[in-house]
């Protein structure tokens, strides 16, 4: 690891200011997926900004009867929210089908958000990889790619998103609010925060240089059955080869999300008109997909395992 130096922020607007005075600043809370990629030289600042002071750790009901999230709130303590569990099911069951107890105990909702891929190729630095290094080719293209995106995903990169949490955000119709470098704030929705890799693959979201996620908010909640199936090589500690999050309103909406198929959790609205039909909305959710010869099969396990979300609720 280099060395690098380090300050505590004492609030939000200082934060984002010490990180507008210095470009090679990061941002750090949980730590959990950037200090790994530190010891690996995959990422390296010269400065970490620690914001685990801001006090941007708590769940508060929205006056519109939605939920607004902190930043910071550690991704345990959501899950296991009383008003998460009632009416965003969907959001505490993929928390807890992600990562061990002992990382969701340190993980923060933000940082789960922007966590970066874990495409081998990636983490590997004698590897091609547009992504670590803009330019430099993708060596997963061609390369072992079983667990990469069949969509949404470029010529240049097919990485894939790892979060378990924003598949359940996205279908759940989040937003993130933030704070720029200039003191502004903004409300970007979840689909919109994320970027498709095209030409610029190691640019991955929206935010500005410095711009701080200060937290995460919920719509008021879609009643009925909230259901998240993640197929994995092995039952924990795992990320998905594909995820389906589904809310089956209880007066005939629906909402689909994937995991483990693109370079950010995957969803179609209009696959969620019509017929509860999984071979429809699937068809629907991928079309377009360009899968390789290794991860063709999720294709058909995205129906199938849509398939039994689906019987559930005629179970």
């Amino acid at each position: 690891m280099k060395a690098f130096s380090y300050e505590r922020a004492s609030d939000p607007a200082a934060a984002v200011a010490s990180a507008a005075r210095r470009p090679d600043a990061r941002f750090i809370a949980g730590g959990t997926n950037l200090l790994d990629l530190m010891k690996l030289q995959i990422e390296a600042p010269a400065h970490l900004i620690d914001v685990n002071g801001l006090g941007l750790d708590m769940i508060e009901d929205s006056a519109d009867g939605g939920l607004r999230i902190g930043a910071l709130v550690r991704n345990a303590d959501l899950a296991a929210h009383p008003r998460v569990r009632r009416d965003y099911a969907l959001l505490s069951r993929a928390l807890l089908a992600g990562a061990s107890a002992q990382l969701r105990n340190r993980a923060t909702t933000a940082g789960n958000l922007l966590q970066r891929t874990r495409c081998p190729y990636f983490y590997d630095p004698q590897q091609a990889c547009n992504k670590r290094l803009p330019g430099s080719g993708c060596a997963a293209i061609g390369g072992y790619n079983r667990s990469l995106a069949v969509i949404g995903a470029s010529p240049h990169c097919i990485a894939t998103h790892p979060s378990d949490m924003a598949v359940a955000m996205r279908a759940l119709d989040a937003q993130v609010e933030t704070l720029r470098g200039d003191g502004r704030t903004r409300r970007i929705a979840l689909d919109a925060l994320y970027r498709a890799p095209g030409d610029t693959p190691h640019l991955e979201t929206v935010l500005e240089r410095g711009e701080l996620i200060t937290a995460v908010v919920l719509p008021p909640p879609l009643r009925g059955q909230h259901v998240y199936h993640k197929v994995r090589d092995r039952a924990s500690y795992a990320f998905a080869l594909v995820s389906v999050g589904v809310v089956l309103g209880e007066e005939g909406g629906l909402r689909v999300a994937l995991g483990g198929v693109a370079p950010k959790p995957w969803r179609v609205e209009a696959a969620e008109q019509g017929p509860r039909d999984a071979r429809r909305i699937a068809a629907r959710l991928l079309d377009g997909a360009a899968p390789t010869e290794q991860n063709a099969f999720k294709l058909a396990l995205v129906e199938r395992t849509l398939g039994a979300v689906l019987a559930q609720e005629r179970g």
